[in-house]
């Protein structure tokens, strides 16, 4: 099958497999898996143009809104955390955006880029593994019925306790957890634009820091940065299209995404994110993260190398 777009010349299977086994793996971290399916796309497919970022995030519109869904049922969104994530985020994805179609439209720049993105993604979360610190907050596998309704992590966020410009409190399992807005949004800022450079929504490098540097549950945090991802992901594909109507970057690359076979990589996508979500409970924590932390490591030091 032919995907206008991008050039790409494959068999329809290969991508929506690939998409729903790289998801199945990622998404009992909580993550979407985008970020591993880029290098799939440029190394493996060879779409190189810049139109495999919107393409990339594309993916994410279609894969996550079955986890956002659950989380909002449940009552484990922090909102007041998920705002600070899309108010700081989303600026940061136009920025990105523009530097990835003038910039770093180079394919070689960009694998360079993207190995040093996979690199810190990678060490993170061996390090949050290995840690001390995350090995606190880590709770046990809990091995009672699937059918019992109770989500994995505890309970829901209770209330936000207290509000302002400079500080934000809210009650999780009886316990009160703060964190500083301007930091927050400024991080969220910088994390915005790695994300709408690498295409990725931002959410699975957000993440770490707010369990790691903040101190939050991260039962806490999955919610909020997946609402951000999402929504993150939606305006960058939608400002892509607007630069693809000018003139900025090369007039012979490709920027508007490749609609086809973002729909191809995210039909595997919803589907593996929801398997990988079914199978967590089954999962211990610590192979999860073992496994991914390994992988993209490995995958990293292949770009940069």
């Amino acid at each position: 099958m032919h995907f206008p777009v991008s050039g790409v010349e494959v068999n329809p299977l290969i991508p929506l497999l690939v998409a729903f086994l790289v998801s199945t793996l990622t998404a009992p971290a909580g993550v979407s898996g985008a970020f591993l399916l880029l290098p799939f796309q440029v190394s493996v497919l060879g779409f190189t143009s810049p139109a495999v970022s919107p393409t990339n995030l594309f993916y994410n519109i279609l894969a996550t809104p079955g986890g956002v869904y659950r989380y909002v049922r449940e009552g484990r969104v922090v909102w007041p955390l998920a705002w600070m994530v899309i108010l700081g985020t989303l600026p940061g994805v136009f920025v990105g955006a523009v530097l990835r179609v003038t910039l770093l439209s180079d394919p070689a720049s960009f694998e360079v880029f993207v190995g040093l993105v996979l690199l810190y993604l990678g060490v993170q979360l061996l390090y949050e593994t290995f840690g001390s610190s995350i090995e606190r907050r880590t709770e046990p596998v809990e091995q009672g019925s699937p059918d019992s309704g109770e989500p994995r992590g505890g309970e829901t966020v209770r209330r936000t306790t207290g509000a302002s410009l400079g500080r934000m409190e809210y009650e999780y399992r009886g316990e009160t957890y703060a964190f500083n807005t301007p930091a927050v949004f400024l991080l969220s800022l910088v994390v915005g634009i790695i994300g709408g450079i690498y295409s990725i929504g931002g959410g699975s490098i957000i993440a770490p820091f707010l369990v790691a540097i903040f101190g939050l549950p991260v039962h806490t945090v999955a919610g909020a940065t997946l609402i951000g991802t999402f929504l993150t992901s939606v305006s960058g594909v939608v400002f892509f299209e607007i630069l693809a109507l000018g003139d900025l970057g090369p007039q012979s690359v490709a920027i508007a995404p490749d609609w086809l076979l973002g729909v191809v990589l995210g039909i595997g996508g919803l589907g593996g994110t929801y398997v990988g979500a079914s199978l967590q409970r089954f999962l211990p924590d610590f192979w999860i993260r073992v496994v991914l932390g390994t992988l993209v490591t490995l995958l990293a030091l292949s770009y940069i190398t």
